[in-house]
């Protein structure tokens, strides 16, 4: 049993053989950018966090990688507190030389030597030592000895020299591209750059244009780019900034990987957590109104997940809680799947409501004012049914665990015509007077089930993991 989703391994032959979202497509489509622009430029992949953005470019790159391109993947995130980029980029680059390009590495690295921080000579030394080898830290002491001998310069004397600088390095590294790949882009990929400290961030951004734009090279930015233009507002402290003006001066072309199929990302999650070990096993299946209990789980959960647009990640987390909990469930009792389901969402994605359900702090009206207020609206026919059965056995279970004196009656009898009505009104279910929910409701129209007799707080003793787990 799993309660934890590791990452996807990565297939060295096939990388997208383990995908479970169908994404190698959009990785074709891109291989097709950047063959056929390889003059330079950057490309942002713009999605929110936890849609798997970091699987993604992981795959891609191996693909690359496998169709003879030359490629490098920094997490930025990773590296955040290094004092110098400059070092840090160029210490990649350092995974291309090779016997043929060697010079013009050591000439990428002269070059870059004057654009460094204004750092310590031992501590500069240590920063390359570190990054790029012993090899070449004895050329930049020779470099640099006897400008640190003659002291410091005139800063317009710097300024202008620091200009001619970076045209010298910007020649050095296209050289040295040039020298590394024949007819396809070096693909440099940097990841969670909006993870980042927000002046580590904006001032990566500020190399990249300025210092590492050149043929050959094409930067692909895997970013959250709401994220990033908060770091750029929080490092010009100023909410009037207009973000995205500003990013567009160093991102070429934005990409978004479309959303994924959720009922197969919900099937899979299903299957890699191994749910069936519970609804499926025999003492459970023995009971025809349990047998159905794993379909009306995957069924409510895609739903559920596709209407509130959830991240992959944050379904991940909801799966593997739900997995977790059912350990506390002996395998013949009620679970009620889309419940248990939706009470987990709850509690993830709206504490203060699950806080106050587990509390008992609603009247029924209010208890269905606000959990409406948190169901998508313009809900299909079908899925309106399930959502509805949820909401009349969310009602039930918590009236059931309320105490005798604090109980209300869902269904009450009409005196105009002696038909039942509900005690409350429901803005969700769009049927005349709220039939639909009240046939869930009203007991004594249909089927009596033991189920009817639930009480909230047993599941939500089950969810918060506060008895000792049982392994089926």
């Amino acid at each position: 049993m799993r309660i934890r989703h590791n990452d996807i391994e990565i297939n060295k032959t096939d990388p997208f053989s383990n995908c479970k979202l169908g994404r190698k497509e959009y990785a074709l489509v891109l291989t097709d950018i950047v063959k056929n622009f390889n003059d330079g430029f950057v490309l942002a992949i713009d999605n929110e966090w936890g849609t798997g953005k970091t699987t993604f470019v992981k795959m891609w790159k191996q693909y690359l990688d496998n169709n003879d391109f030359k490629t490098l993947y920094f997490n930025a995130w990773e590296n955040d507190f290094e004092q110098d980029i400059l070092v840090t980029l160029i210490s990649e680059l350092k995974e291309l030389k090779t016997s043929k390009n060697e010079e013009s590495f050591k000439k990428v690295i002269n070059k870059a030597f004057p654009l460094a921080k204004s750092l310590a000579l031992g501590l500069l030394k240590t920063q390359i030592e570190k990054h790029v080898g012993n090899e070449f830290v004895q050329e930049f002491i020779n470099q640099t000895s006897n400008s640190v001998a003659d002291g410091l310069q005139e800063q317009i004397e710097i300024y202008a020299s620091k200009k001619k600088s970076i045209v010298e390095f910007k020649e050095s590294l296209e050289k040295f591209v040039s020298q590394t790949t024949e007819n396809k882009p070096v693909v440099f990929i940097i990841d969670e750059l909006d993870r980042c400290r927000p002046n580590y961030a904006v001032e990566l951004l500020e190399q990249l244009k300025h210092l590492f734009s050149v043929p050959g090279i094409v930067f692909v930015l895997s970013i959250d780019k709401i994220q990033l233009g908060n770091a750029v507002r929080g490092v010009y402290g100023s909410d009037l900034i207009d973000s995205n003006e500003y990013l567009r001066r160093f991102i070429d072309i934005e990409y978004s990987i479309p959303e994924p199929n959720i009922k197969t990302f919900t099937k899979y999650l299903y299957e890699y957590f191994g749910f069936d070990e519970f609804f499926a096993e025999e003492q459970r299946i023995q009971y025809r109104e349990l047998q159905q209990d794993n379909s009306t789980f995957i069924k409510f959960a895609a739903s559920l997940f596709n209407y509130e647009r959830l991240t992959l990640r944050v379904q991940e987390k909801i799966f593997a809680h739900a997995r977790l909990a059912l350990t506390q469930f002996p395998a013949n009792n009620y679970v009620v799947p889309s419940l248990f389901i939706f009470l987990i969402y709850i509690k993830f994605k709206h504490n203060t409501i699950y806080c106050n359900l587990k509390n008992e702090r609603y009247s029924l009206q209010e208890l269905v004012n606000q959990v409406e207020s948190i169901l998508p609206e313009n809900v299909g026919e079908d899925d309106s049914h399930i959502f509805l059965y949820t909401l009349s056995m969310l009602l039930r279970s918590y009236n059931n665990s309320r105490e005798y004196q604090n109980k209300e009656k869902l269904t009450v009898q009409d005196e105009s015509d002696s038909k039942q009505k509900l005690t409350f009104t429901s803005q969700f279910d769009k049927s005349e007077n709220n039939a639909k929910l009240l046939g869930f409701l009203d007991s004594s129209r249909g089927y009596y089930s033991n189920i009817h007799d639930l009480k909230l707080k047993y599941l939500i003793k089950k969810i918060d993991i506060t008895e000792s787990i049982l392994l089926n």
